[in-house]
């Protein structure tokens, strides 16, 4: 099912985007050791080189992904959460969308990214393999970590 979203360039100074946020390391620790956790926080959300959009269908949040620049020809993806509410409702797909189209955008060739490997994170493996990311070995910092799946896909 495809929700008519609107996607929104974030500040991060929004309640509903706040809990969101939360709500997504909340989630992201209780699957993770610590040690293996590498979402952000809302600072390191703001820092350069972050790009940061919610979705809304209404007046509610629906979800939210980062674009974070590695160098000028690569993109990392970052803090892809769908609110509880809009999970199984296209959201992820939507938004993963949008940061391809906004990775291309701006020049980028690939894209890369983090995610968890425990069973709570097996709906956001076969989003990703759907959309072409293959699984790749860790990149810019990273390490190999049995709790983490690393993934890349040219654009």
């Amino acid at each position: 099912m495809s929700l008519p979203l609107r996607f929104h360039l974030d500040d991060l100074s929004g309640e509903p985007t706040r809990a969101l946020i939360a709500r997504h390391l909340s989630g992201m620790h209780a699957n993770s050791p610590p040690e293996s956790v590498h979402a952000f926080d809302i600072d390191k959300l703001r820092q350069p080189g972050v790009t940061f959009w919610s979705a809304w269908y209404g007046e509610e949040i629906a979800g939210c992904g980062a674009l974070k620049h590695l160098d000028a020809w690569r993109g990392e993806l970052k803090s892809m959460r769908v609110a509880d509410t809009f999970l199984g409702r296209g959201v992820g797909r939507a938004m993963l969308e949008h940061l391809i189209a906004e990775a291309r955008k701006r020049g980028m060739r690939s894209l890369w990214l983090e995610t968890g490997s425990s069973a709570a994170f097996i709906p956001a493996l076969r989003l990703y393999e759907s959309a072409g990311f293959v699984r790749c070995g860790p990149f810019d910092g990273y390490t190999d970590d049995p709790f983490s799946v690393f993934m890349t896909r040219e654009l």
